[in-house]
């Protein structure tokens, strides 16, 4: 039987400046996924499906290095709402989709609850 065993040299944690940049590149990989998926038209197209796949994948694991150090709620809540925004600003630059008075609205309140977790949650 094959064992997979990481060698480590005791718990190391990296900064949180570390894992907010890398949390940033695990939202620039996310968004590029949600943009691709959108291209590769249900996986019917084989370029966009690919790049799909490889930066969900990328993501996931940036996103894993990141919930080393901060705590896996404030992490993923603040993956998602960044994720939520870069992609609607994706979609209009892209897409041509403009969102309505209330999708802005909507969009505001994650921001700020985006700000209130990070800013006035826990992080231990």
């Amino acid at each position: 039987m094959i064992e997979w065993k990481m060698q480590s040299n005791g718990p190391r944690q990296m900064n949180n400046i570390t894992a907010y940049i890398i949390l940033l590149i695990a939202v620039i990989l996310g968004t590029a996924s949600n943009s691709f998926a959108k291209s590769a038209q249900g996986f019917t197209l084989l370029i966009p499906s690919i790049i799909t796949a490889v930066t969900i994948v990328g993501c996931m694991y940036t996103l894993s290095l990141v919930m080393k150090s901060i705590p896996v709620g404030i992490t993923y809540a603040s993956f998602a709402g960044l994720c939520i925004i870069a992609t609607a600003a994706v979609g209009v630059i892209k897409f041509n989709q403009v969102p309505n008075f209330y999708t802005i609205i909507g969009l505001i309140l994650i921001i700020s609850g985006v700000l209130i977790v990070n800013l006035l949650g826990t992080n231990k």
